[in-house]
């Protein structure tokens, strides 16, 4: 029987570069040789713990090894893996628990005690440390090859979304949808056998997992596990390692820029740093511009597995602040909202297909058929391409602002409020108002020990946008509430300032 899955992978590997290094974790190497074995083994040493075709496999820890040995392992089964948020509150992990009906769990030693908790609360059966028991049954597995029938179209991961308008969905990411997203990076971002990659991005998110670690193991190349991120340490990795693939959001890639290592860092090993999870101020891209980095942008979703946009690095200077074009077996389309397609330079909404799409939302059929309406995913993000096609993700539809007739975009306000010295972070919302229907508002949060005077932030920005897009009001706040990934959530914004009726215009 043949499996076409990723669980195949590391036996796959394993006959071509036997004794290539696959994964570098806190100075020990695993060679794809011993990766292959020990994946071998932990499918055996799960289905003695009555893990069968079908049932979903749960993994809460940190970046280790033993994450992509379970993802391996699972998929050699024909099991379902779900990597679980190690920010989330147990409520929240509760939830993905009982919603993807996940019965076993392996977890990291730092988990144990969310992980009885979880054992007591929902419907787990066990819980695998993955530690010493974990490396006893390992060694005590056999290592022949299990022989599981597996297809591109069967289920191979329940990735959770991030929430930031309602409770995670899950979604079911196949074996298929796994393998072309990683053929689009390999082709879009052209990694090379002899790639080192440094994976400080959190494996239980999409991109860490499916735009670095996956394409880079198809490839041959070597992965760096890094527990956490540190700004400072990812700085020093890349001088030690050699790193030449680095993959951060935007937050990352910021406080790499504001260590002081920053301008005395050797980063001539890089030579593809990618971004993704959120636009690019222009203030970040100059950063590194200055240090001979262009940032590599990108653009995707949990539910295309997620690539759906690249900008390459041929492109890179000229395109600036694109998210680049369609990946090379993805097509797009921006649908205005009359449901004709975008003419060049006006906003439409992002739709994608693709072999890299989901099959849907875990136990959700209605949200799966809206999601997928037409057979085309329906982003909700709202995008302009301009006449050579390189596509430029302006914010979220739900996000726009309608201001007497006018649509302005917070996203464009927001990257120039970041450009002032005095910003650390910020937020656009839409508020009322009796003569305009909605004008914006922001809410900042200032730089420590800056002085962050409202009028002239606000006064900044003249003369750079047009005067309707400028905030009428602007208001301070110690923290914006975000996602355990990181991402802000505008719902918890407009709750909390959007109440405020503004009946007249406050000029900076």
């Amino acid at each position: 029987m043949r499996n076409e899955g990723i669980g195949s992978w590391p036996a796959r590997r394993a006959r071509k570069t036997p004794h290539r290094t696959a994964l570098l974790h806190d100075g020990t190497a695993l060679t794809y040789a011993a990766l292959h074995a020990r994946t071998a083994r932990l499918a055996h040493a799960l289905r003695s713990q009555g893990v069968r075709r079908g049932d979903r496999v749960a993994y809460l820890g940190p970046n280790h090894p033993s994450l992509l040995e379970a993802l391996f392992a699972s998929g050699l089964l024909g099991a379902v893996f779900v990597p679980l948020n190690t920010r989330l509150a147990p409520p929240e992990l509760a939830h993905q628990i009982d919603d993807s009906g996940a019965r076993l769990l392996l977890h990291g030693p730092t988990h144990a005690a969310a992980a009885d908790h979880l054992l007591r609360h929902t419907g787990l059966t066990s819980l695998l440390d993955v530690s010493s028991t974990y490396e006893a049954l390992i060694a005590a597995a056999p290592a022949d090859r299990l022989d599981e029938p597996v297809t591109g179209g069967d289920p191979a991961m329940i990735m959770y979304t991030s929430g930031t308008t309602g409770r995670p969905k899950g979604a079911v990411l196949t074996h298929a949808n796994l393998t072309w997203n990683a053929f689009n990076v390999l082709i879009d971002a052209d990694y090379r056998p002899a790639e080192r990659a440094l994976v400080c991005a959190p494996l239980f998110h999409t991109a860490g997992l499916n735009m670095v670690t996956l394409p880079v193991l198809l490839k041959g190349g070597t992965c760096v596990l890094a527990g956490s991120f540190d700004a400072a340490e990812t700085l020093r990795t890349v001088e030690r390692e050699g790193i030449t693939v680095l993959f951060g959001v935007p937050t990352m890639l910021g406080l790499m820029a504001r260590t002081p290592e920053w301008d005395t860092a050797d980063l001539s090993s890089l030579t593809r740093l990618v971004c993704g999870g959120a636009p690019v101020p222009g203030t970040l891209l100059d950063s590194y511009r200055r240090r001979g980095l262009d940032i590599l942008q990108g653009y995707g979703m949990t539910e295309a597995s997620p690539g759906v946009l690249f900008l390459d690095a041929e492109h890179a200077a000229a395109k600036i602040g694109s998210a680049g074009v369609p990946h090379f077996f993805t097509d797009v389309r921006l649908v205005a909202t009359d449901g004709r397609d975008s003419a060049p330079g006006e906003a439409g909404e992002v739709l994608v297909n693709g072999p890299n799409v989901m099959s849907g939302y875990w136990g959700l059929p209605e949200a799966s058929a809206t999601a997928l309406d037409g057979g085309w995913l329906h982003t909700g993000d709202l995008a302009r391409a301009d006449s050579d096609g390189f596509v430029t993700v302006v914010d979220r539809a739900k996000d726009m602002i309608i201001s007497g007739g006018e649509n302005i975009y917070p996203a464009e306000i927001e990257d120039l409020l970041l450009a002032h010295p005095a910003v650390a972070e910020c937020a656009v919302i839409g508020v009322p108002h009796d003569k305009w229907g909605e004008v914006p508002l922001a809410v900042v949060v200032p730089v420590p020990d800056r002085d962050c005077d409202p009028a002239e932030v606000l006064a900044s920005l003249s003369g750079l946008i047009a005067p309707y897009k400028i905030p009428k009001s602007l208001v301070l706040t110690d923290e914006l509430p975000r996602t355990a990934s990181g991402k802000l959530r505008k719902p918890l914004v407009r709750e909390r300032h959007g109440h405020t009726r503004t009946k007249k215009e406050v000029k900076p």
